[in-house]
């Protein structure tokens, strides 16, 4: 009984560090926490094509986006500056975040942005999943918040990221948005 007991007290604990669910699309961390943000990735008819997860970590933010139901291939998969997904072209994300004033990608001489992040590279199954540390960088605060006024989406674009032509690595059109909250 005494083991059941503390079972489901340690249950209890984690759900409560677990975060809450908001409208259905982010999660937020709990009072305490280190901050924390994610979102549903949606395509433009409003299928689920991702999620993605962000978090303050030492030195940055770490982002981590898990995809399914995608085709097989590659895709570029950018921070963007504006927390809006207005389908069908996710145009109102606006451009990559580049708090810096960089070019696009980590092979250009002049790269990269922020905002800037591994191909997603989806298998057979419709499965993938890429994560990554922004360096000095913060979710909230500090000099180079992700999160600011206008809040910050995520994207996946319908080709891979080339990693060096700006401004968004020839990666073709934006298929799936998610607001980061």
């Amino acid at each position: 009984m005494k083991r059941l007991a503390f079972t489901i007290f340690a249950l209890a604990a984690l759900g409560g560090c677990a975060g809450t669910q908001g409208s259905g699309d982010a999660i937020r961390a709990s009072a305490g926490a280190m901050p924390t943000a994610a979102a549903t990735l949606r395509d433009a008819a409003g299928t689920v094509r991702a999620q993605a997860s962000i978090a303050d970590v030492d030195g940055g933010v770490r982002v981590s986006i898990d995809a399914v139901a995608m085709a097989p291939a590659a895709y570029g998969a950018h921070i963007h500056t504006v927390g809006r997904c207005d389908p069908p072209d996710f145009a109102s994300a606006g451009p990559h975040w580049n708090p810096t004033s960089r070019q696009h990608g980590k092979d250009n001489p002049q790269g990269t942005h922020k905002g800037d992040l591994p191909n997603l590279l989806v298998g057979a199954d419709g499965r993938g999943s890429v994560s990554f540390t922004v360096g000095g960088v913060s979710l909230r605060g500090g000099a180079t918040p992700m999160l600011d006024s206008d809040g910050a989406s995520i994207m996946i674009h319908a080709a891979p990221d080339d990693y060096r032509t700006d401004p968004s690595g020839n990666s073709g059109a934006r298929i799936a948005c998610g607001v980061l909250g």
